[in-house]
């Protein structure tokens, strides 16, 4: 038995196993899905993201309000790093009943990264294609889908809390496979890691869609990107379902959009006038 592989299984909680175990997991003979999720690595990956659990101590309201079956799950985006979208995960496959893998979609940027690209894909990420997702949906699986894109992740201040235009393909997905949409809301995460500035120029020139500068440069140098330990508030709206054809004319997509865009909204203003501290 190997120091390596000792140090591995004294990281995976035992609850993480319960809840992966209990899922359909259609796999190959090499462990895989056809989408590369892999229920042995994603063990070890969940596990470590629930470590950040009392870091963030997420204050759940709604999971009961996600479905069986498919389902996109659309919250707002923020933070900078994603985690709001592993603590949204990592709630969905220990507190929601049955436990729920979340298939999140990542941007093409996402892929070329080293290391990152796999654990990713082991852990149930997907590419945010069309094709993809609806596959997904009509395997019956929840998408998580951030329709802000990087516009949101990457919010400075100034504009914390107030929701970036949202994009359409999430919503000709829900109607062409008829698939629920659950609006979520997470309300912290702004606060962890704080932005003043997009350093466009130098995010080109490194291949990212962003650059957050800290207030805290140059003073406390890569510390000034630890994130605080705000807790998390992580709300679940009433699933919405819609009608029409999914290749129908932009504009009566968007008003369909704007609905779930205003709900959102709406969802984060409660939680902000909810909450009592940003630590507690």
């Amino acid at each position: 038995m190997s120091l390596k592989g000792d140090v591995i299984r004294s990281l995976i909680e035992p609850e993480v196993v319960r809840a992966i175990d209990s899922l359909p997991n259609k796999v190959n003979a090499q462990g895989y899905d056809q989408w590369g999720f892999c229920p042995e690595e994603a063990k070890l990956y969940y596990s470590i993201a629930y470590r950040l659990y009392p870091y963030f101590r997420p204050d759940v309201h709604g999971i009961e309000n996600i479905p069986d079956g498919r389902v996109l799950i659309v919250p707002n985006h923020s933070g900078q790093f994603p985690f709001d979208a592993a603590m949204i995960s990592v709630v969905c496959l220990l507190k929601a009943s049955p436990p729920r893998l979340l298939r999140a979609m990542v941007d093409r940027f996402v892929p070329a990264l080293p290391y990152i690209n796999e654990i990713y894909s082991r852990s149930g990420v997907v590419l945010g294609d069309p094709i993809n997702c609806r596959n997904l949906l009509e395997d019956d699986q929840a998408i998580l889908v951030f329709p802000e894109g990087t516009k949101g992740s990457g919010k400075t201040w100034d504009r914390r809390y107030k929701l970036a235009r949202f994009g359409r393909g999430f919503m000709r997905l829900a109607l062409q496979t008829g698939a629920p949409i659950v609006p979520a809301a997470v309300i912290g995460g702004e606060e962890s890691i704080v932005s003043i500035h997009d350093g466009k120029p130098l995010a080109k020139l490194l291949g990212l869609p962003y650059l957050p500068i800290s207030p805290w440069l140059p003073l406390l140098g890569p510390l000034a990107y630890l994130p605080l330990p705000v807790r998390f508030h992580i709300y679940f709206g009433e699933p919405m379902t819609f009608d029409g054809p999914f290749d129908d004319e932009d504009v009566v997509i968007d008003k369909k959009v704007a609905v779930v865009r205003d709900k959102v909204q709406s969802m984060i203003n409660e939680g902000l006038a909810a909450r009592r501290s940003l630590f507690f």
